[in-house]
């Protein structure tokens, strides 16, 4: 079996448990069957080194952006973007999008930010990674004025009901599920896995974020993906393996980016 975790921050890893080297975690995750990594920027502080992490490794791809709350560091128009997304390491823009739930007040730079991102998209050709928290209006009304259709993408860590999944998916988005899919609590999101068609969805970690039950309060890793993964076949009736065959598809199909590791 292989899975892929369309959504981990490599750079951020609690790696307490392998002596503190990201070998041990990653050797963990592909005894998992985890075949493919996609190490998520959200600073410019630390894009060197999640483009270092994926030049490292066959096995995994980055992204550049930066994150709408951070207010650190460079700011990014859609010129350096570019510039930084001209790089065959580089599958994805972000992530971006509108985060409501941290930031207070005139949070217009948060939307230009957001704008930036969505053009350099469209202009490299590359899709999208969409962080959206208590922004779900302002999100898709920018997604939309920017005709971000054109470029796609994935909304990562989809927590959002079943109308508004249909949204982003009329715009071209793919439908991200993180461990959160796994809590009780979460009953819309179990509704919108058993919905989502199979050839719109990925799964994702956001480790070292959002770790899935049974691991839940802990640190994540991609590992743990598997969870996702499993959990989401129980919903839908069906094997682990269908997941995993069709999320990993969809990978690689969104992303326009083969199988380095399955090459070697």
């Amino acid at each position: 079996m292989f899975l892929v975790d369309s959504h981990c921050h490599l750079d951020r890893l609690d790696l307490t448990p392998f002596d503190g080297k990201l070998e041990g975690a990653l050797q963990y995750a592909q005894q998992q069957g985890i075949g493919q990594m996609l190490c998520v920027c959200i600073s410019m502080d630390n894009f060197p080194q999640v483009l270092a992490i994926a030049e490292q490794h066959d096995f995994i791809n980055a992204s550049v952006g930066v994150h709408p709350n951070e207010q650190q560091g460079e700011d990014p128009d859609c010129d350096r973007l570019l510039q930084l997304a001209d790089n065959q390491q580089i599958v994805a823009i972000g992530e971006t999008g509108l985060d409501y739930f941290r930031s207070e007040g005139d949070l217009e730079w948060q939307r230009k930010r957001f704008r930036h991102h969505i053009a350099a998209a469209r202009q490299s050709g590359k899709p999208l990674i969409i962080h959206m928290r208590d922004a779900t209006e302002d999100t898709l009304r920018i997604l939309k004025e920017e005709n971000a259709a054109e470029a796609g993408g994935v909304m990562h860590c989809f927590v959002e009901d079943w109308e508004v999944a249909k949204k982003a998916l009329d715009m071209n988005f793919y439908i991200s599920f993180s461990g959160i899919v796994t809590f009780n609590s979460a009953k819309e999101l179990k509704q919108v896995a058993k919905n989502i068609p199979l050839d719109r969805m990925l799964v994702e970690t956001d480790s070292p974020y959002l770790a899935p039950v049974p691991f839940r309060g802990k640190s994540n890793q991609p590992a743990y993906v598997r969870h996702v993964a499993e959990h989401i076949a129980a919903l839908r009736d069906i094997s682990i393996e269908e997941i995993a065959e069709a999320t990993t598809n969809n990978y690689f199909r969104l992303f326009k980016t083969a199988s380095r590791s399955a090459q070697r």
